[in-house]
């Protein structure tokens, strides 16, 4: 007697072929029958024409923390996902050293959330077995983050790494793809992984290979440099022999709309050198970050509490309003292109700038009467350099062109959902793939978005025998009806979930029935399976 069949379902096998009718049998945690199913089960679900396909992936996303106070993935399951992929951006709560762990808890905060325990782990492996035993919801996995490797070894330092620094860093790197980490992610973008050399991340890249680790990067500029980004992060893994990930492709600033073009170009020209690389992207045209990444970089050496005494000082400060008033050469001054109307504060601090919540900062200095530049280090300094912001900077045009892309993935690049208003693609990114642009503006096929959210991220994360429709793969599933997805979820109104998906399976157990969490918390930390090269 099987476990559970899913009956009178539309199937998208995750393969990208057409669906077809038929029932899914499972038994433990396997997919055991898929066709015509007459067995008996101790349960039967009768899906009604709904479509039934692996769970979805999100690859890229920062619930490192959040996975700990919300261990049932409420979220998350409500929009089919079963499994997460975090330490991405660089940007991680672990490896760090205990002479460095507030240094690195105030740099990952704006994007992970704060904890109000302490962290009962140091290195990867460490943190790997705290996830499993809080026995969450859904699938974890995660790289290794290099800001967090940084930070260990050299704290915000900017300069060269020395060559015993190196050799630290890839021994802790090396650790953490022994423990079953997917590979290295960097953010290039963030002091401190905006402090360090090409060559240096190549002499880092150097561990990869030995595990068959995958090299994921938020890229230097996204702007005005995204080209010579997109360059540089092909040079590194070349130079490396390593596959490369470029973390949520965009072209940032309106005057570099259509750049997308050029850039999905430099991949396809890659991989016609045989070089292995490909991207993912949000289906939204407004990102999420922290507001002390507006600032120059400069700003940022040696972390967010001395960039706050910076910003006290008002010589520096008038340089910094110069700074942000013109482009710039080394680095992406968005706001010069983008304007400070597009900056929305997602998350405050404390509760006296709570009602500053979902205003941009160009109408708050407005209201204050204040220079924007002048008015945005006031907020962090009143925040302690807490605040998370929305960022509305692309074309839907270009996104529109790297969902549809054959080697892009989606995924959420999704923050903490603690304070404020998140970005709506916490709640509503992977409903609002099929009902935008699958139902409605049909850029992607039912069966090809099934594919960029399943067995593409599976393989492209090595995350095991996941991600497809087949007898003897793990019972990830997910259940929905492709005419009634949809996400509610707005810049607005960010904390709505979304319609139509009915049932999600994790681990062979009915996690999600009839839309509602049935308490279920069976999701693993999945370490990947490398192969070590000798």
């Amino acid at each position: 007697m099987l476990d559970l069949i899913l009956k009178n379902g539309r199937i998208v096998d995750g393969t990208g072929n057409p669906w077809f009718s038929g029932d899914v049998g499972i038994s433990d945690n396997k997919i055991v029958a898929v066709g015509q199913i007459h067995d008996e089960a101790v349960q039967v679900v009768d899906v009604q024409h709904q479509v039934i396909s692996p769970g979805f992936i999100d690859g890229h996303c920062h619930s490192d923390l959040m996975i700990f106070d919300y261990p049932h993935s409420e979220i998350k399951m409500r929009q089919g996902v079963t499994a997460e992929v975090v330490g991405n951006c660089g940007l991680a709560p672990a490896p760090f050293v205990p002479a460095q762990e507030e240094l690195l808890q105030s740099y990952v905060q704006p994007v992970l959330g704060q904890t109000k325990w302490a962290w009962p782990w140091e290195t990867v492996a460490e943190y790997m077995d705290a996830v499993s035993n809080s026995r969450p919801s859904e699938h974890m996995a995660t790289y290794v983050a290099h800001g967090s490797l940084r930070i260990a070894v050299m704290g915000f330092a900017n300069r060269p790494a020395a060559p015993q620094e190196i050799t630290l860093m890839k021994h802790m790197l090396e650790e953490g793809l022994k423990a079953g980490a997917i590979g290295l992610s960097i953010g290039l973008l963030y002091a401190p992984g905006s402090y360090t050399s090409k060559e240096e991340i190549a002499e880092l890249c150097s561990v990869l290979p030995k595990f068959g680790g995958l090299f994921s990067t938020h890229i230097r500029g996204e702007g005005n440099n995204l080209l010579p980004s997109v360059q540089e992060v092909i040079w590194i893994a070349e130079k490396a022999g390593v596959s490369l990930h470029i973390s949520h492709l965009k072209a940032a600033g309106k005057r570099n709309w259509g750049q997308i073009v050029d850039t999905l170009d430099l991949i396809e020209d890659a991989r016609a050198r045989g070089m292995d690389v490909t991207c993912d992207v949000y289906p939204y045209n407004a990102g999420s970050t922290s507001l002390t990444t507006i600032l120059p970089p400069w700003v940022l050496e040696g972390g967010i509490e001395k960039a706050l005494d910076v910003i006290r000082i008002p010589k520096m400060r008038a340089l910094i309003r110069e700074e942000l008033s013109h482009e710039q050469v080394t680095w992406d001054n968005l706001v010069c292109s983008t304007g400070w109307q597009s900056v929305f504060l997602s998350a405050m601090h404390t509760e006296k700038n709570r009602h500053l919540e979902g205003k941009h900062i160009a109408e708050i200095s407005e209201f204050r009467g204040q220079h924007s530049a002048d008015c945005m280090m006031d907020l962090l300094l009143e925040e302690d350099g807490r605040i998370s912001i929305v960022y509305f900077h692309m074309s839907d045009d270009d996104v529109k062109q790297v969902v549809a892309y054959d080697k892009s993935l989606i995924a959420s690049d999704s923050l903490t959902c603690d304070t404020g208003k998140p970005h709506p693609r916490l709640y509503g990114t992977f409903p609002r793939v099929f009902a935008k642009y699958v139902r409605e503006n049909r850029v992607l096929t039912l069966e090809q978005a099934v594919r960029k959210v399943t067995s593409f991220p599976v393989q492209r994360f090595k995350l095991g025998m996941r991600g497809l429709i087949v007898p003897g793969y793990i019972a990830d599933v997910a259940v929905f009806n492709p005419d009634t997805i949809q996400d509610h979820a707005t810049f607005e109104e960010p904390r709505r979930y979304p319609d139509g998906i009915s049932h999600v399976v994790v681990n062979g157990t009915l996690s999600l029935s009839n839309g509602q969490h049935t308490q279920a918390r069976e999701g693993i930390f999945i370490r990947a399976q490398h192969c070590c090269r000798h």
